[in-house]
């Protein structure tokens, strides 16, 4: 019998969004973050729980992309420039200098914890580093979504620059990571000036290449809009602001494509486009703001139930004890050791 047919993807995908809709629901009354309880309804129904199989990672990542771009432009529709103009410099040191110490810190940890004889991990100094490179950067997702859903009152701009810390600093860790791998598999020294150069062009296509497309964006909506006046019958604002945000999602998978074609950081060119574009006037804002806003808690939902498919809790019980301890000291020494030495020279921060 054939099991994976499009009907049955169609009840298991059906499934899990109500039952993640429901639970997630009822996590208000705990405090616990929407995300998380998709996390866990997705390891629920994966191998270990129900018996969902999926280990496909070229899906996951291929879902994972098309997420994380609605995510980080949704977010740059909400950031308003003024409120990041007094932060945009922590931000950027945060996101570049801030991640490389986070690396580094728990790097190190990793190695030391790698010589103790009571660990089952051994790993030599440069693959401890890639290992903290995967996780040193802040995941924008969960930034964003739990400063959405949560209704965080934090002060001093501090939540601009998480924002705007989270939705850049993933060149960085690529950068890293990258490298890292090159050198390991194929040998030779790190080179400090491949990885400034590299992270230059990463920023720098970045940044263009969303600001460009955000004007382009903004002129095509123009477009749309004189189309729509000459016409005899006007179309009502709800389905302009239908068509709007869709000619929008649109650009936003063209500028990700685009960008990272050209060597660029697609996710960062993104963002920079979300915040052009949100920052300018547009035809009933609010009613494109509410239907981006439904498609970002979709993929917030699709991309971290997916996630909780692809992990297999039985497979983590012999590194727990270690995982945890270095997700202990990533949280409580490195996260916050690499803030503070990052932004010391900044009095005002």
């Amino acid at each position: 019998m054939e099991y994976i047919t499009t009907e049955n993807i169609l009840l298991i995908g059906s499934t899990l969004l109500i039952a993640g809709v429901l639970i997630g629901k009822s996590s208000y009354r705990f405090g616990l973050p929407l995300l998380l309880i998709f996390l866990l309804v997705g390891m629920a129904f994966g191998t270990d729980g129900v018996g969902i199989q999926f280990s496909n990672m070229h899906t996951a990542q291929f879902i994972g992309m098309i997420a994380l771009c609605i995510i980080l432009f949704s977010g740059g529709m909400g950031t308003k420039i003024a409120a990041i103009r007094p932060v945009v410099l922590p931000g950027l040191v945060l996101s570049t200098v801030g991640v490389l110490l986070t690396a580094l810190l728990t790097g190190v940890f990793i190695w030391w914890l790698s010589g103790m004889s009571w660990t089952n991990i051994h790993f030599a100094l440069l693959p401890s580093i890639l290992l903290a490179s995967t996780m040193s950067s802040t995941d924008s997702a969960s930034v964003f979504g739990i400063l959405g859903s949560q209704k965080v009152g934090l002060r001093n701009h501090l939540r601009p620059m998480l924002e705007l810390e989270s939705g850049s600093n993933d060149p960085m860790a690529y950068m890293l990571t990258i490298i890292l791998i090159e050198t390991i598999t194929v040998g030779g020294s790190l080179s400090a000036g491949a990885l400034v150069v590299e992270l230059l062009l990463q920023f720098g296509v970045g940044i263009a290449g969303g600001f460009v497309m955000g004007k382009i964006t903004l002129w095509l909506i123009g477009i749309y809009r004189r189309i729509d006046a000459r016409s005899a019958n006007r179309e009502d604002a709800g389905q302009a602001a239908s068509m709007i945000s869709i000619l929008m999602i649109g650009a936003v998978f063209f500028t990700f494509a685009g960008t990272t074609a050209l060597a660029g950081n697609g996710y960062l060119a993104v963002y920079i486009c979300g915040i052009v574009i949100g920052n300018a006037p547009l035809p009933n804002h609010r009613g494109i703001a509410k239907i981006l806003d439904g498609m970002t808690w979709f993929a917030q939902i699709v991309v971290f139930l997916m996630l909780g498919l692809l992990v297999n809790p039985h497979e983590m019980i012999s590194v727990a004890p270690v995982s945890l301890l270095i997700g202990v000291f990533m949280i409580l020494v490195g996260r916050p050791l690499s803030v503070f030495l990052s932004l010391t020279p900044m009095r005002k921060v």
